[in-house]
Parts: C-alpha cells; structure tokens; sequence
C-alpha cells in the first residue's frame, strides 16, 4: 500500500498477507517504523492480514502540522482500523504503539480481538527523563541523530543486541530511516511522548486478552512498568524475554513472531 488519507492526514500503511484472514495491526515505537515489525510479518503473513501504521511524522508518515499526541494517535489508530474494514483485529504496540494501544483498547474494545503490549507503559514519562529526551530532540532537530547515536541507540537496544556484530545492519537501517524523516515531525512526535498523560484508571476497562511482554534489559521502559500493566489489566499474561532491551521486535524476532 502507501500512503493514506487518515483523519486529515497522511499516513503510510502497509497491508500485507490474505485480506479475509484476521487481522494483526501493528503499531511501531518512537523512532521506528513499521518496519520494526518484519520479522514478526514474515513469520505470520501467512496465516494473517497485518497491516503496519507509521506514525504522524515518522517512517513513511510525512509531518503533520500537528496531533502528535497520544490521544489523537489513538483516533488515527481507530480510523485506519475502521477504513480496512479489518476489525476486531489483534492490535500488537511497542512502547509509543503501545501507549495508543491501550487507549484504543480501553475506549473502542469493540475493535479489539486481542490487545499484545511491549516494552510499553500506562504512566507519564519518567521526570528525570523528560528534560533529557527534550533536549536530545531538540540537538537532533539541529543536526540529526548521527551525532546522538551514541546516546540514544543503548536506550533503544540492549547491551547484548549491541555487542553482536550481526546487528550493524539493522542498527545501519534504523539510523537510514531516521535519516529520512523530516526533523522538525520527529521531534514534536518524542514531544508526545515526553508529554502523554497517564492511563491508570483506564486499565480497568479493557476486556481484550491481553499479553504484557518486557525485554528484561529494557531501560526505556522496564520491567517494573510492564508488571504494573500486568497486575492491573485483568486476566493478562506477562513475559520476559532475557537478554533483550527495549527494541524487541527487532532484537528477538523469532521469540515476539512466537509470542504474539
């Protein structure tokens, strides 16, 4: 597919897999794309319809002038579901994915045959986070991520993922689709991250079965977040994977392909 007219913006879907199977729609983290979710694709394509969104100003999205916000993520995340005619689908969010992930589920459960959570959180950002990943948005909107990759890539990725000399490549092609966004989306999109809003009292709504999975390296989002989700969302399942940060999708493939 390409891009779409969503809410009175453009965003880039990708539909890929039998069109009368159930659908899994992905919902990539801050940074990424949908993209970050190949390996779970070509695991499950097969046997399912998923369809990937790239976020308002990030992947394939071009910027909006504005709606970087969770809340109007989740209402893009709705109307993307709505105009496939693909719902109830399984929804899968990581971190950024996943905050719009339990907004939907929490308000439209409708529209939700399963909700699968990753490295993700229903809190506000961390306070002793928030001045710092202001700041690093603001040096990259200046001169992009090149001269942070050294700061921001160990919060994205686990120690082990990034002591491996097998993951240059997909750590090079993270870099080259930052690369490709335009900078002043990127940053008022990690804005809307630094400045969501917490859904606590949300949880207690949402009725789909529900898997929390939490890389047990995660320092973005961890495991201590992942079993606050756990213990409040009724019936859920939790599991944490070893050996893996907060980019899971993409640091173990195979193991969130079996999991989902």
């Amino acid at each position: 597919m390409a891009l779409q007219k969503i809410n009175g913006v453009e965003l880039h879907i990708e539909d890929t897999g039998p069109r009368d199977a159930p659908a899994i729609v992905f919902g990539h983290g801050l940074l990424f794309s949908g993209l970050m979710f190949q390996g779970q694709i070509d695991a499950l394509s097969e046997n399912y319809r998923c369809v990937t969104i790239d976020w308002r100003g990030q992947g394939r999205s071009p910027q909006a002038d504005g709606g970087y916000d969770m809340d109007t993520l989740a209402t893009d995340a709705v109307a993307v579901i709505e105009s496939l005619g693909a719902g109830p689908v399984h929804y899968v969010g990581l971190s950024m994915g996943g905050f719009v992930g339990l907004r939907v589920a929490a308000r439209h459960p409708e529209l939700l045959r399963s909700l699968t959570l990753l490295d993700t959180s229903a809190g506000p950002e961390d306070p002793a986070n928030v001045s710092k990943y202001r700041l690093l948005a603001r040096i990259y909107r200046l001169v992009g991520m090149k001269p942070l990759k050294g700061q921001v890539a160990p919060i994205m990725f686990g120690p082990k993922f990034l002591a491996d000399p097998s993951s240059a490549e997909p750590v090079a092609e993270w870099m080259r689709v930052l690369g490709a966004v335009q900078r002043k989306g990127m940053q008022q999109a990690i804005y809307g991250v630094t400045d969501r809003e917490p859904v606590f009292d949300e949880l207690p709504a949402i009725k789909a079965p529900t898997l929390v999975v939490v890389g047990a390296d995660d320092v973005a989002t961890p495991v201590t977040k992942a079993e606050t989700l756990h213990h409040q969302i009724s019936g859920s399942r939790l599991e944490i994977v070893p050996d893996c940060g907060h980019s899971s999708t993409i640091e173990k493939p195979a193991e969130l392909a079996r999991l989902i």
